[in-house]
């Protein structure tokens, strides 16, 4: 029997959801409905059907956090394939085909853009089990949601008359509202949700004919690849060679395997706060929130907070207070955030690229205070994990321990301490901070100098590679 591998889509690449940019927090880590993230979601839907591990191609920068998200739920050690610049969906396809082969399998690929919402988890379980069949026979089939509305925001599949899998006839591109209901009036239009299931060989087969320089450029980046754990980073100088393309233009609309199973299964790709108000569940008044949310005398607004936030007499506002920023505008206005960012980014404003919380190989840290002179950060180490042995030249930094054992490395000194104790580095001395305890350690750190950039460090001996 063929085995089934899923392929999670994490590379930051989607519409943007400001103030929680996709440079810096895409949307597929956060938990915006339910209390999963969206890629801890994407997983629980598809583990009951796998046969091996994920394969998550992701950016760089979120390497880290895709491996502990996935690991907080218990899945599967992932291989996690790395993309040095971002190069669209059939690249990222291929390098997942690719890994997926190494071991000499030829497994059915799901793949899945890992930021979508799918309320009937059940029903996707069931259309992927009904598409097997034409995958395994060489099919590259690919999931059309069944239209409830005429939607301009998605494209079209075109799919023959009948029942179950069948021939695609057409991709449409992103239609105008009058061509939209043309569609629903006269039937057999799907929309495009991103999803594929192929085998991996039969990918690399229709890629090859159509697009070979991306199968050859995506090749050398594999074979050049340096492997550090889980993790495979594709050299970057040859995938950068690599022209960008999408699976849908640079296959789908050329071979003649595609193939279509219409689902309705509550899709959505959540394209802007205003979708996720339709995709979550509402009040009597039609207001829905995620977090500490308080709503009166307010109808059809939707709230994402972190912080307790009061909706008082507003009809069709969108709300999103995050330690980042706080976005304010009524629902039918929201995609202009865009031209936030875009303002932000003229103005070299460093949210449109940065989230407090950074996520590093041995855990995170969270800068939850900072003025001139000195910067707080929340800092927590993984069990077994420690930081870089390292010094600083302009700052000085004062630990306290909030839970966990902390292992510490100052000079010549090696001492450890526990709650309620702390340590004092001053500037220039060679530190090292370590868990050696079975448990998160959580510690408050507090920096003063007069620099305190992430740059001013020189690293001596790091088990991660950095310089």
């Amino acid at each position: 029997m063929v085995k089934l591998q899923p392929v999670l889509l994490s590379g930051g690449s989607g519409t943007r959801l400001w103030p929680l940019s996709r440079e810096a927090y895409p949307k597929q880590f956060l938990p915006l409905v339910g209390k999963d993230t969206m890629l801890q979601a994407t997983w629980r839907r598809v583990a009951a059907l796998a046969d091996a591990a994920p394969i998550v191609v992701a950016g760089e920068d979120h390497r880290f956090l895709v491996a502990e998200q996935l690991r907080q739920i218990g899945a599967p050690v992932p291989a996690i394939v790395l993309e040095p610049i971002g190069r669209n969906t059939a690249p990222a396809i291929a390098a997942a085909a690719l890994q997926a082969m190494v071991a000499g399998t030829d497994p059915v690929l799901l793949v899945l853009p890992s930021d979508h919402v799918v309320r009937d988890d059940e029903a996707f379980r069931s259309a992927v089990r009904s598409a097997m069949p034409a995958a395994e026979a060489g099919a590259l089939v690919t999931f059309g949601i069944v239209p409830s509305a005429p939607e301009t925001g998605f494209g079209y599949i075109q799919a023959e008359p009948g029942e179950g899998v069948r021939k695609v006839l057409r991709f449409v591109e992103k239609p105008d509202i009058a061509t939209a209901q043309g569609y629903l009036r006269v039937g057999g239009y799907f929309w495009n949700s991103g999803m594929f299931l192929l085998r991996a060989s039969r990918y690399l087969e229709e890629l090859q004919r159509f697009r070979p320089e991306i199968v050859a450029a995506v090749r050398k980046a594999f074979d050049a690849a340096s492997r550090d754990g889980d993790f495979i980073r594709l050299d970057k100088a040859a995938f950068a060679d690599c022209p960008p393309d999408s699976i849908d233009y640079a296959v789908m609309e050329h071979t003649g395997a595609a193939m279509v199973l219409p689902v309705s299964i509550g899709w959505n790709d959540v394209g802007s706060w205003s979708a996720l108000w339709n995709v979550s569940e509402q009040d009597a008044d039609g207001n829905a929130h995620q977090g500490d949310v308080i709503a009166i005398d307010s109808r059809n607004s939707y709230a994402y907070a972190r912080r307790l936030v009061a909706l008082v007499g507003v009809d069709d506002l969108v709300v999103v207070e995050t330690d980042d920023a706080v976005l304010v505008a009524r629902k039918d206005r929201v995609q202009q955030v865009k031209d936030v960012v875009a303002q932000l980014k003229a103005q070299q404003r460093s949210q449109a690229v940065l989230h407090r919380e950074v996520h590093r190989p041995w855990g995170s840290y969270d800068s939850i205070d900072m003025a001139d002179g000195f910067q707080v950060k929340r800092i927590k180490v993984k069990p077994g994990a420690r930081l870089s042995l390292q010094s600083h030249e302009r700052r000085a930094e004062h630990w306290v321990v909030v839970r966990g054992t902390a292992r510490v490395t100052r000079d010549n000194d090696v001492f450890e301490l526990f709650a309620n104790q702390s340590a004092y580095i001053p500037i220039g001395a060679k530190h090292r901070l370590e868990n050696p305890g079975g448990e998160m350690l959580e510690l408050i750190e507090v920096q003063s100098g007069d620099y305190l950039g992430e740059d001013d460090i020189v690293r001596y001996e790091d088990v991660y590679g950095r310089s």
